[in-house]
């Protein structure tokens, strides 16, 4: 694991007692206040990084999608220039699902716990990819179906059940246990932001939790279920056929309200969804950018933009995952992602491979001069009104 003195400071906040959270140890009111928190993207901010950047020593939108990237970040922080957003932490919200039992995957389900410890020796791709970037890993068990955990640096226990009921046969999560997550995910955001973190990464593990996420997808977007279920961790014709069925069945048989978030979250969410739609509320509050991984973070944000609109501009989608379903959240969500890398792993690793473009055009804006500080001559302009720009200011 990254070797960084937070770690320690983060273990000693967080280890408290596990049970604590089945004791709903967060106000009822904790997601009302975050909500009532978010407010759209700054304007202003917006307005003054497209006309920064169309004096910046470069042909006007050279940078492309970059640019668009350091206006959202502008809006996002209230202020031009944005601060660069780091240091930056990823949270991977565990948890395991009922599900599992219809043969969803071939997988063992203890393989969930095995992947936590091996996140917490440093062992997993998301470990690799965050110690050459210096990103803090945080570990979140929400829903673990095994034995707690000892306490070690880099562990957040914060179990809400032993992991879910069988969506295929009833409900996954009752209410109160969705509340209990979200609350979660709000509270590790908060954190984390608390510790000096400038940006929150979102990570995932949970063996079938890619079946929930095609529920999830489906009823949110109205999408069906052979649209959005993939072969998660690569299963084979047979398993993919099995799948798609069960996510049919189960939409068949609840009957979600996408208008009711929760109800949705209940019904066919992972305990680590729940808390990721809480995180990326959390983040959005806190007008800090959350930069989203996969499937799993693509099918929790549709249900935190479903209780919160004005929290989608402070997200970024960091790729595009190799699971359909991902592709349908994001087109939902009006999100175009950094990267597409063909990836389908999880654990916040595709995102955390989008971060040094993020954090690299936030400090073009910083760092770059513009044509009159420079005393390098611009082009002739035209008067008339840039459409374009007036457009990328709102």
């Amino acid at each position: 694991m990254n070797p960084d003195p937070r770690d320690e400071r983060h273990s000693r906040r967080y280890l408290a007692d596990e049970s604590a959270v089945r004791r709903d140890c967060f106000p009822r009111d904790l997601l009302a206040e975050t909500v009532a928190a978010i407010t759209p993207g700054d304007a202003t901010a917006r307005a003054a990084a497209v006309e920064r950047l169309d004096r910046m020593t470069k042909p006007r939108g050279a940078l492309g999608r970059v640019e668009d990237l350091a206006i959202a970040l502008a809006g996002i922080a209230g202020t031009c220039p944005p601060p660069v957003p780091e240091p930056a932490a990823v949270a991977v919200f565990a948890g395991d699902h009922g599900v599992h039992a219809q043969g969803v995957t071939p997988w063992p389900q203890e393989v969930t716990a095995q992947m936590v410890a091996n996140f917490l020796g440093g062992g997993a791709v998301v470990n690799a990819f965050a110690r050459r970037l210096g990103v803090e890993v945080c570990v979140v068990d929400v829903g673990v179906a095994a034995p707690p955990l000892d306490p070690v640096p880099g562990l957040l226990p914060r179990r809400v059940a032993d992991g879910t009921a069988d969506l295929a046969t009833g409900p996954a999560l009752t209410r109160e246990q969705v509340e209990a997550a979200v609350g979660v995910g709000i509270q590790t955001a908060r954190d984390l932001v608390a510790a000096g973190n400038r940006c929150l990464v979102t990570g995932d593990m949970g063996i079938a939790n890619t079946t929930a996420a095609a529920a999830l997808i489906s009823a949110f977007t109205g999408a069906g279920a052979e649209e959005v279920t993939g072969r998660g961790t690569g299963v084979d014709d047979a398993t993919l056929a099995r799948k798609t069925a069960v996510v049919a069945a189960a939409l068949h048989r609840h009957r979600p309200d996408p208008a009711d978030p929760l109800g949705v979250l209940a019904a066919f969410g992972g305990l680590e969804h729940a808390a990721l739609a809480g995180f990326a509320l959390g983040g959005a509050a806190l007008r800090v950018p959350v930069l989203l991984d996969g499937v799993s973070a693509g099918a929790a944000a549709l249900a935190a933009a479903a209780l919160a609109p004005a929290a989608v501009p402070s997200w970024i989608a960091g790729h595009r995952s190799a699971e359909p379903g991902h592709a349908r959240a994001l087109a939902h969500l009006g999100l175009e992602p950094l990267l597409d890398l063909g990836m389908r792993l999880g654990e916040g690793t595709g995102a955390l491979l989008a971060l040094p473009v993020l954090q690299s055009a936030a400090q073009a804006l910083q760092d770059v001069a513009t044509f009159d500080a420079a005393g390098v001559t611009d082009k002739t302009t035209d008067k008339t009104t840039d459409k374009t720009t007036a457009t990328r200011a709102r």
